[in-house]
């Protein structure tokens, strides 16, 4: 989880009255997260409808892809899991292509059909799935199953799903930031849950600065760093966990084993979209000692916490 440094409460209210060069914070809720519209305009009413705009983005895309709206093309999808194939908007298609490309260059890691897993692991409570719940649930695991042409997609085997949750936030994290700047927005950022997207600097040049949590102390940062432009997610063992043993368990699932991740406290990435910068982070997670070899080979900057609390930073500014 990334937060910016300073922390609103989850819900859509009025702001204070601005001064031109004053930021306009809205948050708000969406994707069971705590959100927020930054914006700096002179026109204040503008501002807010602008914001109001990039949100009703965001609320368009959970609804549209979350797998618990009953009518979204996702549940669409995963209820026809076993029997025929879906046709997907241009949209849709174009993130099943990208899911794809993940697949294909995280050595099948980064795989939409592994949500599945979510049955066995329920980090709400301290308990281990069993060896044969796993099994079962890795039988529906697997994209190169998937089947897709024409703009279709059926999923061959009943039970199995997809689930854009791997990078929902921050796609919709870059529409909304697509949306305020294409209207005139040259300073401000979105932050969903922790995934940013920064628009452009304040009005005098100067970065914002965003704060990157420790994975083991809620209250506390392990980095303070400059950003003028482009996206910024962490993915960490920190969000979702048990423990057994002294032994953490993590959201973060091998989709190949069905075992959580655990080389790594947290990863961060700036990248020049917020859903590059998640996919990296995740990426790198899930392959556990070789993420640092990845995260080089990406190119981006980066800021990682090993299971010693050893930190890796690759200058992230």
């Amino acid at each position: 989880m990334i937060a910016a440094t300073s922390r609103r409460n989850n819900i859509v209210t009025d702001a204070l009255p601005i001064s031109p060069t004053a930021p306009l914070r809205i948050p708000f809720k969406a994707m069971a997260s705590a959100c927020e519209v930054v914006l700096v305009m002179p026109d204040e009413l503008q501002a807010r409808s602008l914001a109001q705009a990039a949100i009703a983005e965001v609320q368009r895309i959970e609804q549209k892809y979350s797998r618990y709206q009953a009518d979204s093309i996702v549940s669409r999808i995963n209820a026809a899991a076993g029997l025929d194939a879906v046709h997907c908007d241009d949209e849709t298609w174009s993130l099943l292509n990208y899911a794809d490309a993940l697949y294909q260059t995280s050595d099948a890691l980064f795989d939409i059909t592994a949500g599945v897993l979510r049955r066995a692991w329920n980090f709400k409570t301290a308990q281990l799935p069993t060896d044969e719940d796993l099994a079962a649930l890795l039988g529906l695991i697997g994209w190169s199953k998937v089947e897709r042409a024409a703009q279709k997609i059926r999923l061959p085997i009943a039970g199995m799903e997809i689930d854009f949750g791997g990078f929902g936030k921050e796609y919709a994290a870059d529409r909304a930031a697509a949306l305020l700047y294409a209207n005139g927005v040259r300073h401000g950022y979105v932050n969903l849950g922790g995934d940013m997207r920064v628009i452009g600097p304040k009005p005098d040049d100067q970065p914002w600065m965003m704060g990157i949590q420790d994975p083991r102390q809620y209250n506390k940062m392990v980095a303070t760093i400059p950003m003028e432009s482009g996206g910024l997610a962490t993915s960490g063992d920190y969000e979702r966990y048990f423990e057994i043993g002294g032994q953490r368990y993590c959201h973060v699932l091998n989709p190949h084993t069905g075992q959580p991740v655990t080389h790594w406290r947290s990863v961060s990435v700036i990248a020049p979209l917020a859903v590059v910068a998640g996919n990296c982070s995740t990426i790198a997670m899930l392959k556990q000692a070789e993420g640092l070899e990845f995260l080089e080979a990406s190119g981006m900057n980066y800021l990682a916490v090993d299971r010693h609390g050893i930190t890796h930073v690759k200058k992230l500014s």
